[in-house]
């Protein structure tokens, strides 16, 4: 674990920006859609037997949830600047070109923290296999990612922001 990740719920910039924006979101649109659907629920009458109703109140707790953990993730993230990163090394926000070495191809990824994860846009958590394999290599070094098919070898060719 880097000296970085030790702070607690690391973070990007950009990432904590994508958390408050996602907030913003449920607590204006997000809670007026809600809103709106209990109030047309409400409008079919008896409250005990309306499935409507029970599914607007269900989705309203859920959105309150969600409200209540961004705010804990905002709340409790240490954002990391790009000054106090390098590209000399990959670390918490570096974006990494490798070479699968057996596979032949070529691939990037971006490192971040696990807030801000989506493995299906290549940005990697730090705890996940191929994130914590990158931490603290260099250009030209070989991270070896075990997978369940058995080990993945693959060259930092290069490191940026």
């Amino acid at each position: 674990m880097s000296e970085i990740e030790k702070r607690g719920n690391v973070i990007t910039a950009e990432g904590l920006k994508a958390l408050q924006e996602r907030l913003d979101y449920l607590k204006t649109t997000g809670r007026a859609q809600i809103a709106e659907q209990i109030a047309v629920a409400r409008s079919f009458g008896d409250l005990s037997e309306n499935a409507e109703y029970d599914a607007a109140r269900n989705d309203q707790a859920k959105l309150e949830g969600e409200i209540l953990e961004l705010e804990a993730a905002i709340r409790n993230a240490v954002v990391i600047s790009d000054d106090e990163t390098s590209n000399d090394k990959v670390n918490l926000g570096a974006k990494v070109k490798v070479y699968d070495e057996a596979e032949k191809y070529e691939e990037e990824y971006r490192v971040v923290g696990p807030s801000e994860a989506d493995p299906m846009n290549n940005i990697i958590s730090t705890e996940s296999p191929l994130g914590a394999s990158l931490m603290g290599k260099k250009v030209g070094d070989v991270a070896v990612v075990l997978a369940p098919d058995g080990e993945i070898r693959l060259r930092i060719m290069a490191i940026s922001r």
